[in-house]
C-alpha cells in the first residue's frame, strides 16, 4: 500500500487537519485509505475516539459524503462508522481533499444512527442546492444502513 494524504478542509476552505495514511483500493467511484487515529484521545458521548484507532475510510467521487469505519486500537472491533456530510472530495494521484459541511452521521454497529452537528450545519450559509444535497446525502447513508449495503455490510442485528 502506498502513502496517501488526506486534507480535511472547512466549508469556506480552510485547511483543518491533513494526515497521512495508506491507499488501500482506488477505482472510478471512491478511494479507500487505511489511517490510524493521530490526535488526543476524544469522548464524544456517544464514542470514545483513542489514539491509535484503526479508521477505513472511503472517499467517494461523486457522492457529498465520506466514510470512516472505525475499529479499536487494540482490540480491532468495530466502533462504529462516522459518516462526513461533504462536497463531492477532489482525488489526485496521492491525496484526498474534502470539504467539510459540518453535518455528521454516526451509525452504531448495531444500526442505530445519530444525526450530529446539525445546528453548526444550520449555521453555515450555504446555497440552497448545497443544503439540499447535504441533506439527500444523510438520506443517502441511513438507506446504505436500512439495506445493510457495504460497508454497512457489518451491522450486527
Amino acid at each position: 500500500m502506498s502513502a496517501f494524504t488526506v486534507i480535511k478542509r472547512d466549508a469556506f476552505g480552510a485547511v483543518e487537519l491533513t494526515y497521512e495514511g495508506a491507499l488501500r483500493e482506488r477505482n472510478e467511484a471512491f478511494v479507500c485509505i487505511d489511517a490510524s487515529f493521530a490526535l488526543r484521545d476524544r469522548d464524544l458521548g456517544y464514542i470514545t475516539l483513542r489514539r491509535g484507532d484503526r479508521f477505513r475510510e472511503w472517499f467517494f467521487r461523486e457522492r457529498w459524503y465520506n466514510i470512516f469505519r472505525v475499529g479499536d486500537v487494540n482490540s480491532g472491533a468495530l466502533k462504529g462508522w462516522y459518516c462526513n456530510i461533504t462536497r463531492p472530495p477532489r482525488v489526485e494521484a496521492d491525496r484526498v481533499t474534502a470539504e467539510d459541511l459540518c453535518l455528521d452521521v454516526f451509525v452504531f454497529p448495531d444500526g442505530r444512527t445519530l444525526l450530529l452537528d446539525e445546528d453548526e450545519f444550520a449555521a453555515l450559509t450555504l446555497p440552497r442546492r448545497e443544503v439540499e444535497k447535504a441533506w439527500a446525502a444523510v438520506d443517502a447513508i441511513r438507506h446504505l444502513v436500512e439495506k445493510r449495503r457495504p460497508p454497512f455490510d457489518e451491522i450486527s442485528v
